[in-house]
């Protein structure tokens, strides 16, 4: 008889009972957790929870009950969490996970198919290719389209760019770089991004050997997207002093300002100027399911490279993400063989192939399940609810006195302002911004902006409302208060 029956999903009847117990167990756990109504977070500080972590056991030589470790699990770890279901959790990139999805995690944990050869990922690598047919078509991509699922914005972006290097080093210099490594003139090889782009435009420009010099930061309008302009004319300076521009890395929804660049330009000046166009809409492509706010995704269709998240708007369990190439042929740069994986006689369909991961998560299930039992008309709707929050938020905070709103007319659902001070003006929103983390009120998030200290409202939980937003800004207002009367003091 085997004795690790109960340690393994199965037909057997021990293995029946030991998977219905624990997740009865966890159900419970959890249900009841959140029927208490817990605060955003506890308050404790950093020090204080890594102390509680540090006491608890790190295994066990014959095994404890479920009940023992869960109860354990539950004190020092659920409840010293971040809950980011809470309505007033409003400060990062970071929703809150549909039902649908969390039901699909198990499902995807006990079936643990590997999404790198046919062999390992049956079904799954059809309802993946599926998906991606889905919102290719959404994102009205050409049906030479293809993409790949990915664990979020950072491995779109630095496969984006990678694409661009290889594809620029082809075209233009016939040199294969996956076989022969960077040519000599590697080095004057230029990205140009908004100086608001996503730090990993940089970290994968360091990573792919053309270093963090080969980044071109292009001045931010009004408004926070990328000024055309400008770009034009250092594309143009670029090449004249002997440099070789690549790749424009436009931005749809910037981390802090939800900022969307204009894609369509964009686009034609990638054009004409024979570079690749990347758009990172890791934030911004979930665009595509709102009714009221598709629009603001056109010329993103034109794009030979483009990154999404699910784990944003689209609600879904981190990690969950997706990238995207114009034309399919692009993934040859990516492409590697192995006997014992994907070897090239097999007619079979090898994701690998289409990655620069091997093993991976069939996380296309999760969003799957979400979009057919939540529907795409809830999606919009909840999309629509946090971008006219956001616009409602900024509209009250600029008639509320003594606070500054730099992004008065949010383009997706974020608002980043201040609190002014005559004297310290940094220390005071840092100040408030700590008070508020360790109130159990509510969770914002704080930011810089030349240099200077601001706070961040990141809308994006669909439950949030006004109430919530006046709440934690009431207790902003009264902290900061607070600090200005100690400061008199001194």
């Amino acid at each position: 008889m085997n004795q690790f029956k109960q340690h393994f999903l199965s037909h057997h009847a021990e293995s029946q009972n030991s998977f219905q117990r624990i997740l009865s167990e966890v159900q419970n756990l959890l249900s009841e957790f959140y029927r208490m109504q817990p605060k955003v977070f506890n308050g404790k500080k950093a020090e204080e929870i890594e102390k509680e972590i540090a006491l608890l056991a790190n295994s066990s030589q014959s095994g404890e009950s479920p009940s023992k470790v869960l109860e354990e699990v539950l004190g020092k770890v659920v409840s010293n969490s971040i809950l980011v279901t809470h309505p007033g959790s409003m400060a990062h990139l970071h929703c809150p996970p549909l039902i649908p999805a969390i039901a699909a995690e198990l499902i995807i944990a006990v079936l643990n198919q590997s999404m790198d050869s046919w062999d390992q990922s049956t079904a799954a690598t059809y309802l993946e290719e599926k998906m991606v047919k889905w919102l290719a078509e959404k994102l009205s991509l050409a049906d030479s389209a293809d993409g790949t699922f990915t664990s979020g914005g950072t491995q779109s972006n630095y496969m984006g760019l990678l694409l661009a290097r290889d594809h620029f080093c082809q075209t233009r210099w016939n040199w294969d770089v996956k076989r022969l490594g960077l040519p000599s003139d590697a080095h004057k090889l230029r990205i140009l991004c908004s100086e608001k782009a996503h730090f990993t435009v940089s970290k994968s420009a360091s990573q792919l050997g053309l270093g963090e010099q080969a980044v071109v930061k292009i001045n931010s309008d009004a408004d926070m997207r990328m000024c055309v302009t400008t770009l034009k004319k250092e594309i143009q300076h670029l090449k004249s002093s002997g440099y070789h521009p690549m790749c424009i890395a436009a931005t749809c929804g910037t981390t802090d300002f939800g900022s969307i660049d204009p894609l369509g330009e964009l686009a034609e000046a990638a054009n004409e100027n024979g570079m690749w166009l990347h758009v990172d809409a890791a934030y911004g492509g979930a665009l595509v399911l709102s009714e009221k706010h598709c629009g603001k995704l056109d010329g993103i269709n034109q794009a030979d490279s483009v990154s999404i998240d699910f784990h944003k708007m689209f609600y879904q369990p981190i990690s969950c993400g997706a990238f995207f190439v114009k034309n399919k042929s692009s993934f040859q740069f990516l492409s590697y063989h192995a006997d014992y994986l994907n070897p090239e006689e097999d007619d079979l369909d090898h994701l690998v192939n289409k990655s620069v991961q091997t093993t991976r998560r069939f996380d296309a299930l999760k969003l799957y399940m979400s979009l057919r039992i939540v529907g795409e008309r809830d999606f919009s709707r909840m999309i629509d609810h946090t971008i006219e929050l956001a616009k409602q938020t900024a509209n009250w905070l600029k008639e509320t006195p003594g606070i500054q709103v730099i992004n008065p007319d949010p383009e997706l659902n974020a608002i980043v302002f201040r609190f002014n001070d005559e004297t310290d003006a940094d220390g005071l929103n840092l100040h408030i911004y700590k008070k508020l983390l360790h109130s159990e009120e509510g969770l914002i998030a704080k930011t810089k902006l030349n240099g200077s200290q601001y706070l961040k409202f990141t809308l994006l939980n669909p439950q949030t409302t006004m109430a919530e937003v006046k709440l934690a800004v009431e207790f902003l207002s009264q902290s900061a208060k607070e600090y200005k009367q100690k400061e008199e003091a001194l």
